[in-house]
């Protein structure tokens, strides 16, 4: 019986391991060998005749965000692009505030609003519908762009098979001590890596809603009830055999979540959407048809959205009866170091709840908060699947 058990045990820490960094390390090591082998993709050149750029949209979907239009449009007019080649297009799906009256007061901006809150993979149909350039781009009205971040997505687009472009999405502390924004600040400065380096392999494995671009000649519309509607719409057009490529010359900038309640708003819903999303998307896991593609989603995003959080789980239990059946002492410390790690983000939480901070301390802790929301997920499935609605996190 106690071989069973190591066995199992083994595997469920293997996994764990694999999934949260022993993939980083893998596409690491396959990274260097073929750069030692093969020419790196170089940057194109943009034209330097600005009226050979192509028409670009660029699409704010928002609801009730009358607080921040101000800055936002600032930010707009702000970007490096020629503004005969940019069209502004603010999709409103059902906002109640003063949205649309503040946006009709801007004449460089398209407005198109809906007095029925549909969700968001809904209000990007329906701008799309009045869309007319070939490439769109999508960006949260709570995020800014750096001045370049149109003519870096469009330098990707020059790429061999490139249809679909996912920018940076950075996260800043509104002031010191928040744990929220930090540890999801950390959380998407390993994230970014993952993409840069899946990227470089063959393509990125999805993008983030504050900032990616596709090609309408080869988009795909997303489930109206998708819960990560971005996620879905860059992944079908990477199931149609194109890629989608990553560039942190591009970023969007926002503040995190105003504290872990908050946070635990978009963390449930990432989960059930990617539970989702997989279900959807398995079809890509075959490696018969998807040779690399199964390797990096498998690896990237199935895993930690399905099965890892399992294992994790699962490895308490399985030490301790391994222990009582008398293991011997590397059990003991592997069950000694799984209890240290829970108690430092136990007390990192508590800190947290305290009004206090630790740097270090908000690494478990919101290792553990990501976890615990992906079950929390499952619920959030199951009472949302028929809807892409979703409840906003307010920022800090």
């Amino acid at each position: 019986m106690i071989i069973i058990f190591k066995v199992i045990f083994w595997l469920c820490l293997l996994l764990v391991i694999y999934t949260y960094v022993g993939y980083g390390g893998v596409l690491w090591l396959i990274l260097k060998v073929k750069h030692a082998f093969f020419r790196r993709e170089s940057s194109p050149i943009l034209p330097l005749d600005e009226d050979l750029l192509p028409e670009v949209t660029l699409m704010i979907c928002a609801y009730n965000e009358a607080e921040i239009i101000e800055e936002k449009m600032r930010n707009i007019r702000a970007l490096n692009y020629p503004k005969n080649k940019l069209c502004v297009m603010w999709v409103t799906d059902g906002s109640t505030d003063a949205s649309n009256d503040l946006l009709r007061t801007c004449p460089d901006v398209h407005l198109v609003y809906s007095p029925e809150r549909r969700g968001k993979a809904a209000a990007m149909q329906h701008g799309l519908q009045e869309n007319k350039a070939e490439y769109v781009i999508f960006t949260d009205a709570n995020t800014m762009l750096n001045a370049d971040a149109i003519r870096e997505i469009m330098r990707q687009f020059m790429k061999k098979n490139v249809s679909c472009v996912s920018g940076e999405k950075r996260v800043a502390a509104r002031h010191k001590g928040q744990t929220a924004a930090e540890g999801e600040g950390l959380y998407w400065k390993y994230e970014s890596t993952l993409k840069r380096w899946d990227s470089e392999l063959y393509s990125a494995m999805g993008a983030a809603g504050e900032l990616f671009a596709v090609r309408m000649s080869h988009y795909r519309p997303a489930p109206a009830n998708a819960l990560l509607d971005d996620f879905m719409m860059s992944m079908l057009i990477l199931k149609d055999g194109h890629r989608i490529a990553y560039t942190s010359d591009a970023y969007a900038m926002e503040y995190g979540s105003a504290d872990m309640m908050e946070e635990s708003k978009r963390k449930r819903r990432i989960a059930a959407g990617g539970l989702q999303s997989i279900w959807w998307l398995r079809s890509l896991m075959n490696p018969f048809k998807h040779p690399k593609v199964a390797f990096q989603f498998v690896s990237h995003r199935v895993l930690r959205w399905s099965i890892t959080p399992l294992a994790l789980v699962a490895l308490i239990p399985l030490n301790l009866l391994i222990i009582l059946f008398g293991g011997g002492p590397l059990y003991i410390a592997i069950f000694l170091l799984q209890a240290l790690f829970y108690l430092l983000a136990i007390l990192g939480t508590v800190l947290n709840i305290l009004g206090q901070n630790s740097k270090w301390l908000n690494i478990p802790a919101y290792f553990l908060f990501m976890n615990i929301n992906v079950f929390i997920g499952v619920p959030y499935l199951l009472t949302h699947s028929n809807s892409g609605k979703w409840e906003k996190a307010r920022r800090g």
